[in-house]
């Protein structure tokens, strides 16, 4: 490795430190701000809260014993509606890119069913699959799985036509194509999916919780509006904030292992 090698890595080194550095003191300013605010009375804390008051309400979250079954209960429906939303999405997508007639069909149907506001179907899915577990996730996937098959999809037409058309004529099968050629070149396009579902099924999960739960962090959320407890709202807003965090970092460090393995 050459000098002027080691001093571009030295350089982006010390750049992403300063980055994170920045990024941690933009948030201890914020947080300190906040607490400083509600402390001078510049704000009212009983509508504002503040980090103290968070830190007491989660506190007394984990004393009662509710904190980890809410957690828990969020963070496994999150989770399943993440991993069913990837694989049926990317499963139809590729249906859809192994028959053109699929998709002639099943594309007007699958547009207006993007625009479709999914929370209107709420009602539905109460009666349909019943007013539990079952409705909460049956919402996030439905919010997910849409846009994952459109973006799958778009990546797989996106595939240059010149490199298909030369497995053909070196008689490769469909299938071979799909797993030679189709797959490995959506890598970055389905990472980009994963990540982009991270938003998606915590958005699904939460509103799911807010029609119909009696755990979890929406039904916190819900719960600590009707009763104006608005540190009980902020904490479980920090709390969501921390695991769709941790959960998109899962991600990022897949993306890594993979990027990893086909180097």
């Amino acid at each position: 490795m050459s000098e002027e090698h080691k001093l571009y890595l030295k350089k982006i080194k010390i750049r992403k430190i300063v980055v994170l550095t920045i990024q941690i003191g933009l948030l201890i300013f914020a947080f300190g701000l906040w607490e400083l605010s509600a402390y001078l009375e510049w704000s009212d804390p009983f509508i504002t809260s503040s980090p103290s008051r968070i830190v007491l309400s989660i506190i007394d979250l984990h004393r009662s014993g509710d904190l980890w079954l809410h957690l828990g209960a969020t963070l496994y429906e999150t989770v399943l509606s993440f991993m069913l939303a990837t694989l049926i999405g990317v499963l139809v997508a590729i249906a859809l890119w192994w028959s053109k007639m699929l998709t002639d069909v099943l594309e007007p149907y699958l547009i207006v069913l993007n625009s479709l506001p999914k929370v209107a179907l709420g009602p539905l899915i109460i009666i349909w699959v019943g007013a539990g577990r079952s409705a909460i996730i049956t919402m996030a996937l439905l919010i997910s799985v849409i846009i994952t098959i459109i973006s799958a999809h778009t990546g797989f037409k996106a595939v240059d036509k010149e490199k298909i058309e030369l497995l053909h004529a070196m008689g490769a099968t469909k299938i071979q194509i799909l797993y030679k050629l189709i797959l490995p070149a959506n890598i970055p396009n389905i990472i980009s999916i994963l990540k982009i579902n991270v938003g998606l099924s915590w958005v699904g999960t939460i509103m799911g919780e807010y029609l119909v739960s009696k755990e979890g962090i929406g039904y916190l959320l819900v719960y600590g509006s009707q009763v104006f407890k608005l540190d009980l709202v902020m904490a479980s807003t920090i709390l969501l904030c921390i695991l769709a965090t941790l959960m998109y970092l899962s991600v990022a460090l897949i993306e890594k292992l993979i990027n990893r393995f086909y180097k």
